[in-house]
């Protein structure tokens, strides 16, 4: 190829980059989307994890929602108070009071507590174990099946198995939500980080059943209810329930729950 072919060819190559360059840069500024400066100043408050805890597709949906107006200020779990405290002064809102939360999970099966029906080697998935023979091997059908699929959905390493159940850190806990979802058996809730007494059980088989197949699950014998003195303990489809908004701590219903099933 002779000198002239080489530079004729470059010219072409040169030429068209060039034309390329200029329309594409025409393109950007006819085109651009303009976006709020809130939702970037928003958007580099917001925690980053991209969990979708606040029920928005990562970080930068929450932040477009809420300068719309379609999301609170305090919609993200995560960053709590803190984040939702400097959201609304770039929004020019008050945050209001958040409560932290953290996840805990309704069960103390621990191996050796829950009584099972076989030995079960397949999949580690609680989505699977479910749907084996009586819902998985452990007799009681409403304990935890200890496959991970919590521990698999969380973003924050915050819950692990641990003797055959799902055991939450709460310091590493961001409430994001995401184990409660992966949960087949709906064991795992969202509750005050501060709450001190909580039932760790989430049978709603009778006391006789209940019995036969764990040693620490609750019966609905009522005691825990009778010794409240707030009204804050409730006997809800065979099983206690407190009501965190009445409790005051005082602890009278764990120590007079004979299954000590009330942390």
């Amino acid at each position: 190829m002779s000198i002239t072919g080489i530079i004729f060819a470059a010219a072409i190559v040169g030429g068209t980059g060039l034309f390329i360059g200029v329309f594409l840069g025409f393109a950007g500024k006819k085109f651009a989307v303009e976006v709020d400066e809130r939702e970037e100043a928003i958007l580099s408050v917001l925690p980053g994890n991209n969990c979708g805890g606040c029920g928005y597709a990562g970080c930068s949906g929450l932040a477009s929602a809420i300068v719309k107006g379609e999301a609170q200020v305090n919609a993200c779990p995560v960053g709590g108070s803190p984040v939702a405290s400097q959201i609304g002064e770039i929004m020019g809102q008050k945050a209001g009071e958040q409560i932290r939360k953290t996840a805990f999970v309704k069960c103390a099966g621990v191996c050796g507590k829950a009584k099972t029906e076989y030995d079960y080697t397949g999949l580690q998935d609680c989505v699977m174990i479910s749907m084996m023979q009586n819902g998985g091997a452990k007799t009681c059908t409403y304990g935890c099946l200890g496959g991970g699929s919590c521990v698999k959905a969380c973003p924050f390493d915050a819950i692990h198995i641990a003797d055959g159940i799902a055991v939450v850190d709460k310091k590493a806990c961001k409430a994001c939500g995401k184990c409660v979802e992966a949960c087949p058996r709906k064991l795992i809730e969202l509750v005050p980080y501060e709450q001190e007494h909580l039932v760790k059980c989430n049978s709603h088989d009778k006391g006789r059943d209940v019995t036969a197949a764990c040693s620490v699950g609750c019966i609905g014998c009522k005691m825990c209810q009778k010794v409240c003195e707030s009204d804050a303990v409730t006997i809800e489809g065979n099983v206690a329930y407190i009501d965190f908004e009445k409790c005051t701590g005082c602890g009278k219903c764990a120590e007079k729950c004979p299954r000590k099933i009330i942390l």
